[in-house]
């Protein structure tokens, strides 16, 4: 296992890169701690995989340094980082066994017969494979065969950490969601660091330690997944992560006060923000419904959509604006009908273009 330190490491696929927009990649710098879990999440093109080709040793940054425990391995190969990839469809010997697949690995490492079925017995009771060890991979399903995948990434003991790039496609939902459990179960395990990629938020929220956010090349944002919930450093955050995502509010400024008059909210501090488009942002989980009769804001029910426990609705406030608000209450809410909505002070966040002041 390993620390892991990007030092202004970025990548273009152009030759001789021009300018910052030449970069799939932009310059960055990360410290990933040894031992933990870890997610790269952001759309399609956002340079995830790319960062993540880099680490493995498939690709050779354009720029900057990458150190695995304060040693530079941006020159070294695959095999000299002692890293174990994932990848997205499972790579495996179908005309080989489950528990061959499994031994590979280690028997190109020469390693002791006896070792050997130790550690495939341990790694198949982990992954609950226990039972298919002896049946041909061709025959299994591709939930199957995609944790043998996983289970030769993780068979060996001297991996400096095993990236995941969007293994779960594949898998069902219900499957994905016991992984991911497993996965993390592993780790605490062994110890082992983990990467994973993802542009799925719920995939990357329960599996992480620490979250990065990716847009066009740049980490947005690095953090805690309730960090990122909670303060979003900018809107792109605050919309790519929670479900629904943050709503955002036209404020009018007074002087040296706020009023966001969606929500019939005055008397917000500007504090020292200069010239700039401002926005107030709040969760969908963070907005209360109270009654009309006895409230400031009150709006107007478009859209009530049931999820089970919770319920999203989406209302048109007095002055045009349109949010969502996301409530456990049990009440009966009619399209057309009309709602107080309220929130506490904490739970405003306020943008000065786009950035979280």
């Amino acid at each position: 296992m390993a620390e892991i330190t990007l030092k202004n490491l970025g990548h273009s696929y152009f030759p001789q890169p021009k300018s910052e927009e030449d970069y799939a990649l932009k310059p960055v710098n990360l410290v990933w701690e040894d031992g933990k879990t870890y997610a790269l999440l952001g759309p399609s093109g956002c340079g995830k995989t790319t960062m993540l080709n880099i680490i493995s040793g498939l690709l050779h940054p354009s720029d900057g340094q990458l150190l695995f425990d304060g040693r530079d391995v941006t020159n070294k190969t695959t095999s000299e980082r002692n890293i174990a990839q994932v990848f997205q469809f499972p790579v495996i010997y179908t005309t080989k066994s489950v528990r061959r697949n499994l031994s590979f690995p280690l028997e190109c490492r020469d390693w002791d017969p006896k070792k050997i079925s130790g550690r495939v017995a341990e790694v198949s009771e982990m992954l609950e494979l226990d039972d298919i060890l002896d049946m041909p991979a061709r025959r299994l399903s591709a939930d199957q065969k995609q944790l043998i995948s996983l289970g030769r990434g993780l068979v060996r003991d001297d991996v400096s950490a095993v990236l995941l790039d969007e293994p779960l496609t594949v898998i069902d939902p219900q499957m994905k969601f016991s992984l991911r459990r497993k996965l993390r179960e592993i780790n605490r395990q062994t110890g082992t660091t983990m990467i994973l990629v993802t542009h799925d938020q719920s995939e990357a929220m329960s599996f992480a330690d620490e979250v990065v956010v990716m847009k066009d090349g740049r980490v947005q944002q690095s953090g805690r997944p309730e960090q990122l919930f909670e303060r979003p450093e900018n809107t792109f955050v605050g919309y790519f992560i929670g479900s629904p995502p943050i709503n955002l509010f036209n404020v009018d400024v007074k002087g040296d006060r706020l009023n966001c008059p969606a929500l019939a909210l005055t008397d917000l501090p500007r504090g020292d923000l200069g010239p700039g488009a401002l926005q107030i942002g709040i969760r969908p989980d963070h907005l209360n419904f109270s009654d009309p009769s006895e409230s400031n804001a009150v709006a107007m029910v478009e859209a009530c959509e049931n999820l089970g426990i919770d319920r999203i609705v989406s209302l048109r406030a007095a002055n045009g604006e349109l949010f969502k608000v996301k409530s456990r209450l049990r009440q009966k809410i009619d399209v057309g009908s009309k709602l107080g909505v309220s929130v506490a002070h904490k739970d405003v966040l306020v943008f000065q273009d786009g950035v979280l002041t």
